[in-house]
This record gives C-alpha cells, structure tokens and sequence, in this order.
C-alpha cells in the first residue's frame, strides 16, 4: 500500500456505492478517473474525489505519477444512519433512514515485468560453460536370432 484515502459519513447508501466501486476495484488510476467521469451515478462523484485525495497524497509522500498506481482495495462500510419522520395515514408517523457510507481506497504501485537488455543477455550467456559430455561405449555384439 502506496497511499489511502477514507470517505466518512458520505449521505449515500452502501449498496449503491459498492456497486460503483465494483466497476473501478483493481484498475490503474488513469483509466478509473475516466471511468468515473463517464458514470451517472452520485457515488462516483463521492469515490472520484477520495482517490484524488490518495493520488495527491502518494504523490507527496512517494514521488509517484498517477500512471504508476492502481486502486489494490476499495471498500464501502455501513456508517450511522440519521433517523427522520415522515407523517403517516391514520395519524401515524413513519421513520425514514438516511443511510451514510465510509469509502475506503488504497493505492499500490504498479508491478512491472523486469526487462533484460541484449547486452544483459549476452553477458549471460558468456557466463554459461558448455558442459562436456560422456559418451558410453556400447557393445559391438550385435544381437542373433
């Protein structure tokens, strides 16, 4: 883990954040920013911002480009909900629930494959020694009917 960022008390519920966060869970910084700009949904606009916020602070701390990372945990927790009433029939009254959500984003750094140059290569392979090779000597009989 490069950087984290955590969202808190977001006035969005769980289940619509996570379904976004699906769409952008183990993709590389700069295609999850483009993705979230395409999606018309308001909990993008919630996890756009939180990952700002931990490319800004990998950055800082690691000296990284955002084109070095990607999103290795994004995850939505329950928060508290903020309990309302709405007038009911009959004289009642109902409670509504206006859930809340914590989004939680961690970035790592992108694993790239080692590339070998062609002197690295050949230098290689000088090291390398032909190994000799025993030869067993078979009996001439040759085997009659």
């Amino acid at each position: 883990m490069v950087s984290r960022s955590i969202a808190r008390y977001i006035r969005v519920s769980t289940r619509k954040t996570g379904n976004v966060l699906d769409l952008v869970r183990g993709l590389p910084v700069v295609k999850a920013e483009s993705v979230l700009d395409t999606i018309n949904k308001r909990p993008a606009i919630y996890i756009k911002r939180a990952l700002r916020s931990a490319v800004d602070s990998a950055e800082k701390k690691s000296k990284l480009t955002p084109a070095d990372l990607y999103i290795s945990m994004v995850k939505a927790d329950k928060g508290p909900s903020l309990k309302r009433y709405r007038a009911a029939s009959m004289g009642r009254a109902t409670m509504i629930k206006h859930r809340t959500t914590h989004i939680t984003l961690e970035l790592d750094k992108i694993k790239r494959p080692e590339v070998k140059t062609i002197k690295e290569e050949a230098r290689n392979k000088a090291k390398v020694k032909p190994q000799k090779v025993k030869i067993r000597k078979t009996s001439s009989k040759k085997e009659g009917a």
